[in-house]
């Protein structure tokens, strides 16, 4: 029997497509979702061969876009972004104004409306949360000075994104001539009131709407919804509580969008927000984080399906001009800004090289402008074809930051030789710029441990080999544990362990003992297997939590794999055996389950 499954089709096309071209965009040192992007050309209607279907992408998109929103609601830090709130808040402001009037610009030169013109700027203005910190987390940067006030500064660039497509409808509206009257909530404010309201209220009536959703969830939201999430965890059912986070970050953007009008992606949001402040805001990114993945890569096809490639042959002005507004624009105007804030040369030229892309904000503003008869649609187009571009060229960004930060400094210095100017930078920041670089500089020590992770079980290692006084250093990424690492004076290496780039700091050939203490199977075994790779006499310790881990890590290279379960049953072993309950357990193997010997029948 012949079934018509265009789900199915897009799913496995988009899936299959996304994978493998984003496995090569990865080969090249680029973000995949560069190849996320011309896996959706590939299969839009732009271009020959097999068409998704244009009903379903959106919709797909369109979840994705909400499991986007939740994640950066989860990942939202009012205590990040009030550290570093001198810098970060008024200079994303300045950027982004900017930015949106170079843009504008641009649209004006093209005839474009005015609504268009601001569209498309705001569209540029805002850069990729993805790109900006993989590129951050490759030069062991996120927890540097100059790193978190990117991130501040990113983070106040999404909440103007968020407010932006909460006002977008109302003013397109507004300029559309629809009436208020027969919404009730308008009626209901305009009695109260004693007033008619007319066009302009419709702003303020969204404005309203927002103001009562946002008020629900930080009253009741915030007590609600974790909650919830406790009692779900403790029945001890995984699979309940990944369903119960999805519900929540589904249930909450739908709700909100019937109930209060609000867009999905703001109720997704502020879903996420209410519950970071719970004890459970970690396990909940880290179950909703596949199927969060999943439909993201859903999201960046869609809008590639949605590019029209004939625009770089059509109008190739354009699209240089695109480009150079995100790359030389913006990059100019945060570089002058975070210097005018008297900031260090390196903090500068790291801040304007992350900002020099665009991505998922854009595509989602890019979308409703389009639905609102706001943007044109070779306004779209431009967006997605500058995203691409400017994501492509991002590294090579960097790369030229790093290589014109030492020839500027040494300017700057020569400036300040004249004793009637301010320096450029307060000599604690400048200690701070400096430490920064210090991360990146190769260990000098020797016969040393490297321990990969200080979790629960890296973290009581270290304690211990601090206690030993061995020689050690630490490799981790994770913001709180770095903190703790630091003050405790322990020598440390910022970043992934599975990139070779940062086990090559850690003189793995100098090394005795590697302790791999990181809970996940699949990123060890890349740690394990490139460290066997440079050092095939070290010693290699990892961790695992079952059989099939455990072999996955010998056979990569591993001497010894600890089970958690094995040893905690040893140890509970132990304890019976010391009561006369139990054998002594055995150091030579896992304790395994032997047959009772059968019960005696009575004759």
């Amino acid at each position: 029997m012949h079934h018509d499954t265009p789900l199915i089709s897009i799913l496995v096309a988009g899936f299959v497509l996304a994978f493998i071209l984003g496995a090569i965009a990865h080969r090249f040192r680029l973000p995949p979702l560069v190849g996320y992007l011309v896996a959706g050309i590939l299969v839009g209607p732009h271009t020959p061969g097999y068409v998704a279907d244009q009903a379903l992408a959106p919709e797909l998109a369109e979840i994705g876009v909400i499991l986007l929103m939740f994640g950066v609601g989860l990942h939202f830090s009012v205590k990040e972004l009030w550290s570093v709130r001198a810098v970060a808040l008024p200079g994303a402001i300045v950027q982004m104004a900017v930015a949106t009037g170079l843009g504008w610009g641009l649209a004006a030169l093209m005839g474009w409306s005015l609504g268009g013109g601001i569209v498309f700027g705001l569209a540029l203005s805002v850069a990729s949360t993805v790109v900006l910190l993989k590129a951050l987390q490759e030069r062991r940067l996120v927890e540097s000075e100059r790193g978190r006030i990117a991130v501040g500064w990113l983070i106040v660039e999404d909440l103007a994104m968020v407010l932006a497509l909460v006002l977008l409808p109302a003013v397109a509206s507004a300029k559309a001539g629809h009436s208020v009257g027969g919404d009730p909530l308008a009626v209901f404010i305009g009695a109260m009131l004693g007033v008619e309201l007319g066009i302009d209220g419709l702003v303020f009536v969204t404005l309203s709407k927002v103001g009562l959703f946002v008020a629900l969830m930080l009253v009741v939201g915030r007590r609600l919804v974790p909650a919830i999430l406790h009692r779900i965890a403790h029945s001890g059912s995984r699979e309940l509580f990944r369903l119960g986070v999805l519900a929540i970050a589904l249930g909450i953007a739908f709700g909100a969008s019937k109930l209060f009008g609000v867009s999905l992606a703001l109720g997704a949001f502020f879903a996420g927000m209410v519950l970071s402040e719970s004890p459970l805001s970690q396990a909940a990114a880290n179950e909703s984080l596949p199927l969060r993945d999943a439909f993201a890569v859903l999201f960046f096809v869609s809008a590639g399906m949605l590019f029209d490639p004939s625009i770089v042959v059509r109008d190739p002005l354009p699209v240089i001009a695109t480009v150079a507004v995100i790359v030389v624009g913006k990059s100019i105007a945060a570089f002058l800004i975070v210097l005018a804030f008297r900031r260090p040369i390196g903090t500068a030229l790291t801040i304007s090289a992350s900002l020099a892309q665009i991505g998922e904000f854009s595509f989602i503003l890019a979308e409703l402008g389009l639905n609102l008869n706001l943007l044109p649609p070779e306004g779209r187009d431009l967006i997605i074809a500058g995203a691409i571009v400017s994501i492509v060229l991002n590294p090579f960004i960097f790369f030229l930051a790093e290589r014109a930060r030492p020839r500027l400094e040494a300017r700057l210095a020569r400036r300040q030789e004249a004793p009637d100017e301010a320096p450029a930078a307060a000599p604690a920041e400048r200690a701070a710029d400096e430490e920064e670089d210090v991360v990146a500089v190769p260990t000098m020590l020797q016969a040393h441990t490297v321990l990969i992770g200080a979790g629960r079980v890296g973290g009581l290692i270290a304690e211990r080999l601090r206690a030993s006084h061995a020689p050690f250093l630490v490799i981790e990424d994770a913001e709180t544990r770095i903190a703790a690492l630091r003050e405790a004076g322990i020598e440390l290496i910022i970043g992934n362990a599975a990139s070779s780039d940062t086990l090559g700091l850690a003189n793995l050939v100098g090394a005795k003992v590697l302790v791999v203490a990181i809970p996940n199977a699949f990123e060890a075994g890349q740690v394990v297997q490139q460290a066997r790779r440079q050092n095939p006499g070290l010693h290699i310790i990892a961790r695992a939590h079952s059989d099939a881990e455990a072999d996955h890590l010998r056979s990569l290279g591993a001497d010894a794999v600890i089970m958690g379960e094995r040893e905690i049953a040893r140890a509970m072993l132990k304890l019976l055996s010391e009561r006369g309950l139990a054998a002594t357990p055995d150091g030579a193997g896992p304790p395994r389950l032997r047959p009772a010997p059968a019960p005696v029948t009575p004759q």
